[in-house]
């Protein structure tokens, strides 16, 4: 199925879903009051920022849940089940002004990532078995030849994909960001996984484990410290006023291919050109595009207002200097793995002055980035905030990535 999404024609069908939902005003329908604000209590300085952020956006007092979680970045499944999704369902369900919550921001001091669900000892005993049986059948197809060898490469074969799945079972931490998407689903698999309804490429499929009714919009308003937050919110408002202008940045690996390619590191690498030349073609600020496996370097990158690049894992390379609002992200593995620590990209493009990131906590495999045209075809259009860019950009929830940014902020809102 994968491979197949990435086949689709994303452009037009960009442009269609905007067309279709009429004009600049109707289609932007996020307000402040359909905004939950998730805050920490056992963390200094949440809630006040919490009640900050709502002041300066007019979002409603009572829209605040309080909770009392541990202030570290990784929350056991359990603690996240009983301290942060108990709460938020209960205002979602009892509150009077649950049923108009659209979208759910998460405060500096909530834990960032769910740790998986604990292993069992039989499960642990099960794996330990497979490996064991996975070793002998080596040993053995390596001493054998003919029919035995290759009845032996089959069964470690199967053993072999065995191992995988029950790996891919097993796989169930998440950002604490993307189960909160689902607060309001039944019950779902958190192995690997859930395919977003409201991702463009599978705009009108059916079937998916959970309808677009259960999905709330998620943003994270977070970084090194409460400064940093602050100058964040600053950021978006003032930038909404004028326009985000600057530069574009685009790191590629390679020259754009005549073809579009069906998947993988290919596939993407392809549609950071393509969100290049749209940005161009259209006008909307000038362009730079890298197309090397080299990458930008210290001092390459002035007026830095628009990024998107790869790869360099947690070895973030200060080339830019950030416009107010700019927005950008890295593909890597794990460039949100932590806030407050490393040489993280979402850490240090926040350190420098980024008003919106995104990145994962974890492996995420590339497909669960946003594709960069999608993602910046929407945010540059001007009609959506940053979180119903992110909720039609966003393959999957109940996985990795994290989303941090003003959720209410339209960069190009008067575009």
């Amino acid at each position: 199925m994968i491979k197949k999404l990435y086949q689709v024609f994303f452009g037009l069908m960009v442009f269609l879903l905007l067309f279709c939902f009429g004009g600049k005003e109707a289609f932007a329908s996020l307000k402040p009051h359909e905004i939950l604000v998730v805050a920490n209590r056992n963390a200094s300085g949440s809630v006040g920022l919490a009640k900050y952020y709502m002041g300066r956006r007019g979002v409603p007092e009572e829209n605040l849940v309080q909770l009392w979680v541990t202030d570290r970045e990784t929350v056991s499944r359990e603690d996240y089940e009983r301290r942060i999704a108990v709460p938020v369902r209960r205002f979602l369900d009892e509150s009077e002004k649950g049923p108009g919550i659209r979208c759910i921001l998460i405060m500096y001091g909530v834990p960032l990532r769910v740790g998986a669900v604990p292993v069992s000892e039989a499960e642990e005993n099960l794996m330990q078995q497979l490996r064991e049986r996975r070793e002998q059948l080596r040993k053995l197809s390596e001493l054998a030849d003919g029919e035995e060898k290759k009845d032996l490469e089959q069964q470690l074969s199967a053993v072999n994909q065995r191992i995988n799945q029950e790996n891919q079972r097993r796989n169930t931490s998440a950002s604490v960001d993307s189960e909160l998407a689902l607060v309001k689903a039944d019950d779902y698999s958190l192995a690997m996984w859930i395919p977003n309804p409201y991702f463009v490429p599978l705009h009108n499929q059916t079937g998916l484990p959970v309808s677009a009714d259960q999905v709330l919009m998620v943003s994270r308003l977070d970084g090194p410290d409460q400064d940093t937050v602050k100058r964040i919110i600053h950021d978006s408002i003032e930038t909404e006023k004028q326009g985000l202008e600057g530069r574009a940045y685009f790191d590629a690996r390679w020259p754009r291919p005549d073809t579009r390619p069906g998947s993988g590191y290919a596939a993407y690498d392809y549609s950071i050109h393509e969100a290049a030349a749209h940005i161009e073609q259209q006008n909307i600020m000038p362009v730079v595009v890298e197309e090397t496996s080299a990458l930008f370097q210290p001092g390459d990158c002035p007026e830095a207002a628009l990024y998107v690049g790869w790869y360099s894992l947690a070895r973030y390379v200060p080339a830019f200097e950030w416009q107010p609002g700019a927005v950008g992200y890295h593909i890597a593995s794990q460039e949100c793995q932590s806030l407050k620590r490393g040489n993280y990209w979402c850490k240090r493009m926040l350190d420098e002055g980024v008003a919106a990131t995104l990145g994962p906590v974890g492996e995420p495999y590339v497909q669960a980035f946003p594709p960069p045209e999608i993602f910046m075809k929407l945010l540059t259009d001007g009609r959506l905030s940053l979180a119903e860019v992110y909720l039609l950009s966003n393959p999957f929830w109940s996985w990795k990535m994290v989303l941090v940014g003003d959720p209410l902020y339209r960069p190009f809102m008067n575009y």
